[in-house]
């Protein structure tokens, strides 16, 4: 359970669009959280969280795969002792292939088919960093999925 106040925050936003079907609402949560984190210049953790959820709730391709580029670089800044810290239950690794997941995704509705086959291999080869949990099952089944729909295009 996060023991982070701005990830408490961030997840209050990620149930409004999940749970309760509020996507506008949650991306202006997600914009006021940027906007107090200090946007790309915050803590790492929480630019890559914050951008990993906003990439969810845009309504334009490129602006979802802006959102994913900014969580994928803090990801890169990120260690340990930080993502424990603030109690969340993946390692750093861990978080890498929902990361590409969504990267592979965003290349593919924007029809750059070679690239999201690149951030699908990269997704796949951290996948043993992921439990045998509900959220390594998702993101596998996800990966399944992008994987499927590339063979078909």
């Amino acid at each position: 359970m996060f023991t982070d106040a701005t990830l408490i925050r961030i997840n209050e936003g990620v149930q409004l669009h999940h749970q309760q079907g509020q996507r506008d609402a949650a991306r202006d949560l997600f914009a006021q959280i940027w906007d107090d984190i200090g946007g790309e210049q915050g803590d790492p953790l929480h630019v890559c969280v914050l951008a990993h959820s906003m990439a969810d709730v845009q309504d334009d391709v490129h602006q979802e795969l802006l959102w994913d580029q900014r969580a994928l670089a803090a990801a890169d800044l990120l260690t340990e002792a930080r993502v424990a810290r603030a109690g969340v239950p993946v390692s750093v690794a861990g978080l890498y292939p929902s990361l590409y997941l969504n990267l592979g995704e965003c290349h593919r509705k924007l029809g750059d088919l070679d690239r999201a086959r690149e951030c699908l291999a990269h997704a796949r080869a951290g996948i043993g960093a992921l439990g045998d949990d509900a959220y390594g099952r998702l993101i596998r089944g996800g990966l399944d999925r992008l994987a499927q729909q590339l063979a078909a295009e």
